[in-house]
C-alpha cells in the first residue's frame, strides 16, 4: 500500500460521499494524504466530510442522474486540484423488496438511471479528463456488489443494474488500456451501514426464511478501496470482493 508521502497530491472523486461507504472510501483516501472531492445529493452530509481534512477536501453537490452535473463535478475538481487519479463511482441506490410483477416503470427507470447511467457518465468524464492529463492515466474502482453475482429474493432492478456494472468495469478496463487508465471494481457483501442495519434484524433469504446476518465494519471497504486506489497504474485488481465472512453468499446459504 502507498505510504502518506507517495499518496500526496493525489487526487480523488468519490460519489455518494457523504455517507456509508462513500464516507468510508473519502475518509480512508484523506487519512492516506490523498485531496478528495466528495459529491452526493445532500450538501450536508458532504460537508461533513470536508471537515476531516477542508485544505484537501471539496464538496460538489451532484445528481449523479444529470449528465451535465456529472460533467461540471469532474470540471470543478480539476479547477480545484488540477487533474484526477482516481474515480470511485460509488454512488447507487435500491429499492425495498417487492415482487417484480408489482414493481412500477418509473422504480425500475429510478434504479436503472442511478445504477447504470449514472455509472456510466462518472466512467465516461474520468476518461476525458484522464486521457488528456499530463501525466495521463488514472484509476477507475467501480462499486459493484454482492449482488452482480447473486440476487437477494425481489431484487431484480438491483441486481440486474449491478450485473450491468460488471459489464461496464470490463469494457471499460479494456477500453482503458491505451490511455493508462486501470479499471476495476470492488464487490461488496454487508458493510455496516445505515442501508444495511436491517440485515442484523433478519432479512429474507433464498429458501423464504427470515434470517439476520452478520456484518462487518464498514471502514473494512474504505481499506479495500485505499489498497485498490494505492496500486501503480501497471498493476490493476479487476474484481474484489470484500464481504462479512460468516454472511449466507458461498455455497447454498
Amino acid at each position: 500500500m502507498a505510504s502518506n508521502a507517495a499518496a500526496a497530491g493525489q487526487v480523488a472523486i468519490v460519489t455518494g460521499g457523504g455517507t456509508g461507504i462513500g464516507r468510508a472510501a473519502a475518509e480512508s483516501l484523506l487519512g492516506a494524504g490523498w485531496r478528495v472531492v466528495v459529491a452526493g445529493r445532500r450538501p450536508e452530509p458532504l460537508q461533513e466530510v470536508v471537515k476531516l481534512a477542508p485544505e484537501r477536501a471539496l464538496a460538489v453537490p451532484t445528481d449523479m442522474t444529470d449528465p451535465d452535473a456529472v460533467r461540471a463535478l469532474f470540471d470543478q475538481a480539476v479547477k480545484a486540484f488540477g487533474r484526477l487519479d482516481l474515480l470511485f463511482n460509488n454512488a447507487g441506490r435500491g429499492l425495498p423488496a417487492n415482487p417484480l410483477e408489482d414493481m412500477s416503470v418509473e422504480d425500475w427507470k429510478s434504479v436503472v438511471d442511478t445504477n447504470l447511467n449514472g455509472m456510466f457518465y462518472g466512467i465516461q468524464n474520468a476518461f476525458r479528463v484522464m486521457k488528456s492529463q499530463n501525466p495521463k492515466g488514472g484509476r477507475i474502482i467501480n462499486n459493484g456488489s454482492i449482488s452482480a453475482h447473486a440476487p437477494r429474493p425481489h431484487s431484480i432492478a438491483y441486481t440486474a443494474t449491478k450485473h450491468a456494472v460488471s459489464g461496464l468495469t470490463k469494457a471499460a478496463s479494456l477500453d482503458g488500456r491505451r490511455h493508462d487508465i486501470a479499471v476495476g471494481q470492488i464487490d461488496i457483501g454487508n458493510a455496516m451501514t445505515d442501508l444495511a442495519a436491517r440485515m442484523a434484524k433478519g432479512v429474507p433469504q433464498a429458501n423464504g426464511e427470515i434470517a439476520a446476518e452478520p456484518l462487518m465494519d464498514v471502514k473494512i471497504v474504505g481499506q479495500s478501496v485505499l489498497y485498490m486506489a494505492s496500486l501503480p497504474l501497471e498493476a490493476n485488481v479487476l474484481f474484489h470482493t470484500v464481504m462479512a465472512t460468516k454472511m449466507p453468499f458461498v455455497g447454498r446459504g
